[in-house]
């Protein structure tokens, strides 16, 4: 056995002279366990939310979207989008035409996001899991066109999940110039039917200023015949997904993208990731101050062994082995304290999982979930007991080094 281990293991389980010392060990190894647990159920809750936020996308966002990387809209009859569309593994393909354009209901108006979709575009997503009224979703019957809009923008319209009337859309003319004694000859000017119904995504993107509508529709207020601005697909089940995403970003070469659902929301899972980022850092530091406790139990050990370093220099120890004690001691504190605080963090989010123990709003409603969503990648809980074992055995290297030199002559 490692003769500095062996002893190092002693000295911290022994009962020593003065009772400080196990008091104080005991703090350092509570406070590395607090900061371990702290860094768990933060990550995990971080995750929660990622996760939570994926799963509004999976309704409404398709599996793969391709898109231009240069310019707003291309061809529809593109023979590279036509080739994507006939591959083996495509299951659903749906052209989809997007744009901005302003909306007025009954004097109330909005900028609003205009998605002209083909008539399968139910088949591709999951948008019937989201919608609430009366009516169903459909885009356009014999030379009418129905309009989908999100929950928050049909509040804003003063719409409702069913409306009155016409909805009238303005877009302006793509070609030609302004001009200001006409204003409006200056828009394309179309109007759309209630279809009865609201989708809710649960996020301020989609729900406060989209609209779905027929790809007809679309094509028409834009001026924009025969075009595109994307070809969303959902491929059979049980395909491949990254070899069959790699085959069509390779057919797509550099005039498209192949975005999957985590990069066409590349913004909002970047802004959480830096979160998650910034949250582990300022815990690591609060876990580097904790580990600088132990700094404090082993000058105390240090000095009640004064005795005992003696008889093992008579024993033919020599100063680097004695160091080397201590800095065992100082190493097995911080893994005690890793291994505990990780313990405590999975079982308190095991517990969260299960009861919901700490709950969002008062569990008035007000929130889509009623407590904390915490999902354990065990990924993080590795960095984070690697984080913990560095972070203790840093804090306590040259320090201890010092000490023995200063206090063991």
């Amino acid at each position: 056995m490692n003769f500095p281990f062996f002893i190092a293991r002693r000295y911290l389980f022994s009962k020593k002279k003065t009772h400080a010392i196990n008091v104080i060990s005991i703090i350092s190894v509570i406070g590395v366990a607090v900061a371990t647990m702290a860094l768990v159920i933060v990550m995990s809750v971080f995750n929660g939310f990622h996760d939570l936020v994926a799963t509004f996308f999976t309704n409404f966002d398709p599996q793969l979207k391709v898109v231009p990387v240069k310019g707003k809209s291309v061809a529809a009859d593109d023979p590279i989008l036509t080739k994507i569309k006939k591959l083996p593994q495509v299951e659903v393909a749906t052209e989809t035409y997007e744009d901005m354009a302003l909306a007025i209901y009954h004097g109330r108006q909005a900028m609003v996001t205009i998605k002209g979709v083909d008539d399968n575009f139910a088949d591709l997503t999951h948008i019937t899991d989201i919608l609430y009224g009366d009516g169903r979703f459909e885009l356009h019957t014999a030379n009418l066109d129905f309009g989908t809009p999100g929950i928050r923008l049909a509040n804003d319209l003063g719409l409702g999940a069913r409306w009155d009337n016409y909805l009238r859309i303005y877009a302006p003319q793509r070609q030609g110039q302004l001009d200001m004694s006409n204003v409006e000859s200056g828009f394309v000017v179309d109007s759309l039917l209630s279809s009865g119904v609201v989708f809710t995504v649960n996020n301020s993107k989609y729900d406060k200023s989209y609209i779905l509508t027929s790809l007809g529709f679309a094509r028409r207020l834009f001026n924009a015949q025969g075009e595109v601005t994307a070809l969303e697909l959902r491929l059979k089940p049980g395909s491949n997904f990254d070899a069959v995403k790699s085959k069509m970003q390779d057919i797509a070469g550099t005039k498209y993208k192949v975005e999957d659902r985590y990069e066409q929301q590349a913004d909002t899972f970047k802004i959480m990731e830096i979160e998650k980022l910034m949250a582990y850092i300022f815990l690591t530091f609060i876990l580097i101050v904790a580990c600088f406790n132990i700094i404090g139990s082993l000058s105390m050990l240090i000095i009640d062994k004064k005795d005992d370093v003696v008889t093992l220099r008579n024993l033919g120890a020599n100063e680097k082995e004695i160091t080397r004690i201590f800095l065992f001691e100082g190493r097995m504190i911080s893994v005690i304290g890793a291994i505990v605080g990780i313990g405590l963090g999975l079982l308190l989010c095991l517990l969260q999982q299960q009861f919901g123990l700490v709950s969002m709003g008062g569990g008035n409603g007000a929130f889509v979930v009623t407590a904390y969503p915490v999902s354990v990648h065990y990924t993080d809980v590795l960095i984070i007991f690697l984080t913990v074992i560095a972070a203790g055995w840093l804090a306590v290297y040259y320090p201890v080094r010092a000490l023995s030199k200063r206090l063991l002559k």
